[in-house]
């Protein structure tokens, strides 16, 4: 079901900029292609605000203009990539979507950590 979060560019591997804003841009094309229930727009919308979050929340960590406002910034990061989880969770797709919904859900769980882990190297240095 086209590459996993995990086939990028080998230069690409540690740009969290990068990875966010794929993990964003393929979680919309993910509920895109939703069966269209009422609860499925729901929380395709609440998704498709919290994956964008997590991006844009990154890129504004990445200008911050001091250490506490980028450790607030990457707890926000933390903090909607766990809601996306959620959201990945909630919504009903069919057999063929599974494996992608199981993709997300694993990539979200990934940026949760990498994030915890910034906000604690952070806060101890």
């Amino acid at each position: 079901m086209g590459e996993s979060m995990g086939e990028r560019e080998p230069s690409k591997v540690y740009d969290l900029e990068e990875r966010t804003f794929r993990f964003a841009k393929r979680t919309s094309e993910f509920v895109e292609r939703l069966q269209k229930t009422s609860s499925n727009l729901e929380y395709g919308r609440q998704l498709i605000r919290s994956s964008g979050s997590v991006a844009a929340n990154y890129v504004e960590a990445n200008e911050s203009l001091s250490k506490k406002d980028f450790i607030f910034r990457i707890k926000i990061c933390r903090k909607e990539a766990k809601e996306s989880r959620l959201w990945i969770r909630l919504v009903q797709c069919n057999e063929e979507m599974k494996t992608e919904q199981q993709v997300l859900f694993g990539e979200s769980t990934e940026l949760m950590k990498i994030f915890g882990a910034i906000v604690t190297r952070s806060v101890k240095s």
